[in-house]
């Protein structure tokens, strides 16, 4: 029976389900906390492929002149044709320079846009490869705190679809950002030369401009953030529903499953078809005022041409540029939903990268080699919650290789302590020292190195038998793997699996029975050869005669080695050097089993309470 989550949250959860977190209800944040601060961090990432980025800009620029070349060249293939009193007349020679030039033009603008492509995708795909590392190796050293209370999916959810948005707004908005500010300043440059008067004109609209974009993007923001956040919300249940399968099908909670699932994706599709009417918006508006500012330099320029104020090809060449003027603010428009999102998505993966990660500023050069097993609880409180002690001033010496029991009611604190020993928690205030020296001066590494831990719930992976035991000590020999495997009686049902120690297990070794799969982590844990041995209701959820097997197993496993177990049958721990009794945080008594029977105290009650009613 796991312990109570408020008073005492399970040693470690190694599996990828089981997060805990808010309701998947939980009210979403309606805008970025630091939009700069995202964008900055994310230009840093982008530009540790300075080379690919440089590249990038090359083609940007070298695309922006070849198309700002285009409007010009048009403009001379009009002059070449002209019309007086004589009539027509067309310089062929010119215009057929004009045409090659064009033609070579396009062509190079062709190539280099497919070169621009392939340049993006590679900056796209080494940034976010880049950022995925980074935030993997993270998750990976995340506190235990912060994925007791955060829901699993939703780290997994960061990890691949906010990435995902990244890598996607990377490859198709970077190259457009670059090309619009080359392009913009281009093209106004051009105007400047051919018509001072209509770039004047031209420029009416960008105050429209700035306004509309800027009304619109408070809307959409808040949308795109909150469509994420929703969305991680699904996926963990999603993950939720997966990994619980069997409990789910046991309560015949499919319906309810299913209705929950509805709820937050009637929620994700609302916030989502909001964020996609806000986003589609953007780019209808700025079309509209883009043809706006080409109907008045087109009617300006009309007026001009009929005054003799400016010639036609001129005039040509300014609608052109004017065109190219407002492009790239479209463009910008249009993709300015999926920039929200990415940057929504980029400030939930910094979120868990600036998140304090496990503090190890152990100094001591104490090797596993040179720990004995001596370990000492003197006056440890501890909280999970402030406010809320769940230890309060415990106090325990355990000798090398005793076999240390902790039993208690549900809650009382007994995993609470395996937790500060491993340091997946630190304590609030008191010491715990193995041979002396405090457990926060030892290198974690170190300090778990010398703790093996067999768990109530066996974390197995998909790989083979023989890797699964070897996570014990990866340098480990095949013969050692077999060896471990014996000494914890694993190897017979090993043995008669068609493919032995290579079978490939599958998700948690789900094929296996849970005897089996505790004899396969007692066998890890042999091979590991730990100097401190944590047994965490290894027994409970078999049955009697497995659990003679496992017992056998761990007899052998115990050996010379300081063990604490935590057990609620306690048939389980009757040969215990010592049986430490906790209730509410304190021991309320400590002995052998025999002398806390004679006390009929604590124990005795709980012995009673287990076994009333099996004479009879």
């Amino acid at each position: 029976m796991a312990e109570n989550k408020n008073t005492n949250p399970p040693v470690v959860n190694m599996r990828p389900g089981g997060g805990r977190g808010g309701p998947p209800g939980a009210m979403v944040r309606e805008k970025p906390k630091n939009l700069k601060a995202t964008l900055s961090k994310l230009t840093k990432y982008i530009g540790r492929s300075k080379y690919l980025l440089l590249g990038l800009l090359i083609f940007v620029i070298v695309i922006a002149i070849l198309n700002l070349a285009g409007p010009a060249l048009q403009a001379e293939a009009i002059s070449a044709m002209t019309i007086d009193h004589e009539g027509a007349h067309v310089d062929f020679d010119k215009l057929y320079n004009v045409i090659i030039m064009m033609a070579s033009v396009y062509i190079l603008s062709s190539l280099f846009t497919y070169l621009q492509g392939v340049t993006a995708a590679k900056l796209s795909q080494y940034t976010v490869s880049t950022m995925r590392a980074d935030l993997f190796r993270k998750i990976s050293y995340l506190p235990i705190r912060y994925t007791d209370t955060h829901r699993h999916g939703d780290i997994m959810s960061r990890m691949t679809n906010d990435v995902e948005n990244i890598s996607n707004s990377i490859s198709q908005s970077i190259a457009s950002l670059f090309s619009a500010v080359i392009t913009l300043i281009g093209s106004f440059i051009m105007m400047i030369y051919y018509s001072p008067l209509l770039t004047l004109v031209a420029m009416v609209t960008i105050p429209l401009t700035l306004f509309v974009s800027t009304q619109l993007s408070k809307f959409m923001r808040k949308y795109f953030v909150a469509q994420q956040t929703i969305l991680g919300q699904l996926n963990g249940h999603i993950e939720e529903a997966v990994t619980g399968y069997k409990t789910v099908m046991a309560y015949s909670k499919e319906p309810d499953s299913i209705r929950e699932f509805s709820r937050i994706a009637a929620e994700y599709r609302k916030v989502g078809i909001k964020a996609n009417i806000w986003g589609g918006i953007m780019g209808p508006c700025m079309n509209m005022i883009g043809n706006l500012g080409y109907l008045l330099v087109a009617s300006a320029g009309g007026y001009l041409a009929l005054t003799g104020g400016l010639g036609i090809d001129a005039i040509q060449a300014v609608l052109q540029y004017s065109k190219q003027f407002t492009r790239p603010i479209n463009e910008i428009a249009n993709q300015y939903a999926q920039i929200l999102t990415a940057i929504a998505g980029a400030e939930r993966v910094f979120e868990i990268m600036e998140t304090n990660p496990e503090p190890n500023d152990g100094k001591n050069p104490i090797t596993v080699d040179d720990i004995k097993g001596d370990i000492h609880f003197s006056n440890m409180y501890f909280s999970y919650n402030e406010g809320e002690p769940v230890l309060k001033g415990f106090d325990l010496d355990v000798k090398r290789g005793q076999k240390i029991a902790l039993v208690g009611a549900t809650g009382s604190g007994k995993t609470t302590v395996v937790n500060l020993l491993t340091r997946f928690y630190d304590i609030d205030s008191g010491e715990i020292t193995i041979d002396g020296i405090n457990i926060n001066d030892m290198p974690k590494q170190t300090l778990r190195h010398a703790i093996a831990i067999v768990l109530q719930d066996t974390v197995l992976f998909s790989d083979t038998i023989e890797a699964n035991i070897r996570y014990g000590r990866l340098d480990a020999s095949d013969e050692d793997v077999k060896r471990a495997a014996a000494m914890a009686n694993a190897d017979t049902f090993i043995e008669r699996l068609p493919d032995g120690y290579k079978t490939v297990l599958s998700e948690s070794g789900s094929d296996l029975s849970q005897g089996q799969r505790q004899l396969l982590a007692i066998a890890r844990a042999v091979l590991a050869n730990p100097k401190i041995l944590i047994l965490d209701e290894a027994t409970s959820s078999v049955d009697t005669r497995t659990e003679m097997h496992i017992q056998s197993a761990m007899v052998k496993l115990m050996e010379n080695r300081t063990s604490l177990i935590i057990a609620h049958r306690l048939s389980t721990i009757r040969d215990a050097d010592c049986i430490v009794v906790l209730d509410g945080g304190q021991i309320a008594e400590a002995g052998s089993h025999e002398e806390l029977l004679a006390k009929k105290g604590a124990y005795y009650r709980l012995y009673q309470n287990q076994y009333a009613g099996f004479a009879t």
